[in-house]
């Protein structure tokens, strides 16, 4: 079977498996960009959950560049990394302000939007007007390094062997959209990084690296590799309730979770000694507060494993210990009012 041969019956796999997936059916360019900026780290399920949802508060540019910044995080909240919620807005405004609330369809003019990047304006090229383009992340390059036997060990170097390889290929074989998303397909199930099914993949017929041994050879050294280790972090969550209200703060910029409201919220211990991110309790008060050694919820970020200690107390009681420097009241029911999600868990454990 030859390469063309090979992409097309990927195609017709993915088209099977996965022409369901709701960005796939509300298809637009700004779908397209929504959708693809919610995939950057976060996985096809999750996006799922969200997705619908957010296009219904947002449905185009100019109602995404009008909302509020508060607004907008709260209907990303489930989603993380809140960095990819502002630099969505960001392109929005651009597009609302200097495009008329159109995207444009010109590589260089994307790359010039804030907020969007190569890999972005490629996917908008390729998956929302299907031209030729191809989305090139991790998991596409992973996928056709495979596929063609790319040796080179840098990433610029395979992505330029990658295009290479695949300029022999014209919008008349296939649609680049279908190709584009059939990679990305591949690439989270049979094609993983640490994990693949050879034997169910689409491309293996053509497959060098599967032909050559490469693939299990890269695996073994991947299962040899020290993995990165989760580090476990120990935070005490305050909660102060006053009139039906509670207690919170905002979190600054540079910090997890810019923008947010989280529960007064102080570091017990870390097994990292550079993490900054929570002000570390006073010895003393800790000792007089007596905290119970049981967590009330897990949570995580990054590579932490939090175990979260939950404290009531009443707000006199409070400022006595912790001061009163910004910390607000507000509505912790109120859908408008973004807590965080850790904050939200907290206080449902303390109802």
């Amino acid at each position: 079977m030859k390469p063309k041969q090979n992409f097309i019956k990927l195609i017709e796999w993915s088209d099977r498996q996965f022409s369901h997936l709701p960005w796939r059916v509300q298809r637009s360019l700004y779908t397209t960009l929504v959708s693809e900026i919610m995939l950057q780290q976060t996985t096809v399920a999750t996006v799922c959950r969200y997705f619908e949802k957010f296009i219904c508060s947002f449905p185009d540019i100019e109602s995404l560049a009008a909302t509020s910044e508060e607004k907008l995080l709260n209907a990303w909240k489930g989603l993380g990394y809140y960095r990819r919620a502002r630099s969505l807005k960001k392109a929005a405004t651009y597009f609302s302000q200097q495009c008329q609330g159109r995207i444009p369809l010109e590589y260089e003019a994307l790359v010039q939007v804030p907020g969007i990047g190569e890999y972005t304006a490629n996917a908008l090229l390729a998956i929302g007007n299907d031209q030729k383009a191809l989305a090139l992340d991790a998991n596409l390059i992973r996928v056709l390094r495979r596929f063609w036997g790319v040796s080179e060990s840098a990433a610029v170097a395979q992505k330029k062997v990658i295009m290479q390889k695949m300029d022999q290929f014209s919008a008349a074989d296939f649609s680049f959209r279908a190709l584009n998303e059939a990679l990305m397909d591949l690439g989270r199930t049979y094609c993983q990084a640490r994990r693949t099914s050879c034997q169910q993949c689409p491309l293996m017929d053509n497959c060098l690296d599967y032909h050559s041994g490469r693939i299990g050879n890269e695996l073994k050294s991947l299962d040899s590799a020290k993995s990165g280790e989760s580090l476990v972090m120990n935070l005490l969550r305050v909660v102060v309730r006053k009139n039906h209200k509670v207690l919170v703060y905002k979190k600054k910029k540079g910090e997890w979770l810019e923008g947010q409201y989280e529960v007064p919220t102080f570091l017990l211990s870390c097994q990292d000694s550079s993490c900054i991110q929570y002000p570390k309790i006073d010895k003393q008060i800790e000792k007089q507060l007596l905290i119970p050694q049981k967590a009330g919820v897990n949570t995580s970020i990054t590579k932490y494993r939090i175990k979260n200690f939950i404290l009531e107390m009443s707000y006199v009681d409070f400022k006595k210990k912790f001061g009163q420097k910004e910390f607000i009241f507000v509505d912790g029911k109120c859908p408008e009012t973004h807590l965080s999600t850790a904050s939200l868990k907290v206080l449902k454990t303390a109802e």
